[in-house]
């Protein structure tokens, strides 16, 4: 799939972030896109930003967290596009506090978003995206290569993804479905953007130092690379891959280094 012209690209919660940075770079590789969202206002402004790099944009407002909604989704790709190459799954929220201070429905809504917005879609889709032997592309963090202090419920459902990943990789592999798996790491965030506090509360994210993370325009280009080039896992920053290099060698070194920092963990929970 290096040519991604005239291929129908779905990319979850792209009314903003990541997704909508996918959702731009797709469409300047001259895909059709399908943006998505649950705020209304939101998704028509990243519609008309989207529309201006080629007019083949279209949006649906729905929770992907809801099954029968993320098969609206599907169905509205295929009644708009006739067929479907690329699902994009990047609807995600994460979450901040200790386990001990934890309400049992902040892991509820983190998973509800993170994995079943995720598994949602991809049900429906897997179907058409076998006709075009396309790609499925699950956005994933650095979080999910091991468990990490105060992002417990966010970490294992990063986790899971990659189980899922796996899982759709072998099933499919005589369909020619291609699955990627996307590790980001600490990337730019948008205004006002929320995370859930340990009370279930919804909490704003500080800004970040943008020298300090990467933005979400290089996210992008990643994620367009992986699905040109199928690749499996494509682990961003060098960080990310240093850690993924040691978990899998050495962890209880990564767990020393993540006890001699607990501070700074503390310190971006806060």
């Amino acid at each position: 799939m290096k040519d991604l012209r005239g291929k129908v690209a779905v990319i979850t919660g792209s009314s903003r972030g990541i997704g909508k940075a996918i959702a731009i770079e797709l469409a300047k590789n001259g895909a059709y896109i399908v943006l998505n969202g649950r705020d209304a206002s939101r998704l028509e402004a990243a519609t008309e930003e989207v529309s201006k790099i080629h007019n083949k944009v279209v949006s649906y407002c729905c929770d992907v967290s809801q099954p029968e909604q993320s098969e609206e989704l599907i169905k509205a790709a295929i009644d708009n596009y006739g067929k479907l190459d690329i699902l994009i799954n990047n609807v995600g929220v994460s979450m901040r506090g200790d386990v001990a201070d934890l309400k049992p429905q902040v892991f509820k809504k983190v998973f509800e978003s993170n994995v079943f917005g995720s598994v949602n879609p991809t049900i429906p889709a897997l179907k058409e995206i076998r006709k075009t032997k396309g790609s499925i592309v699950f956005i994933s963090s650095l979080a999910g290569i091991r468990g990490l202090p105060y992002l417990s419920a966010y970490s294992s459902s990063k986790m899971a993804l990659r189980a899922i990943a796996e899982s759709i990789r072998i099933e499919e592999k005589s369909n020619d479905v291609h699955v990627g798996l996307i590790l980001v790491g600490i990337t730019q965030i948008e205004h006002n953007k929320e995370t859930i506090a340990s009370d279930g509360s919804k909490k704003i994210l500080k800004k970040r130092d943008a020298s300090k993370v990467d933005s979400t325009n290089t996210v992008a280009k990643k994620v367009v690379n992986n699905i040109k080039k199928r690749k499996f896992i494509t682990t961003l920053t060098t960080i990310g891959k240093v850690n993924k290099f040691l978990q899998a060698r050495f962890p209880m070194l990564v767990e020393r280094i993540i006890l001699g920092n607990l501070s700074k963990f503390q310190e971006k929970s806060e």
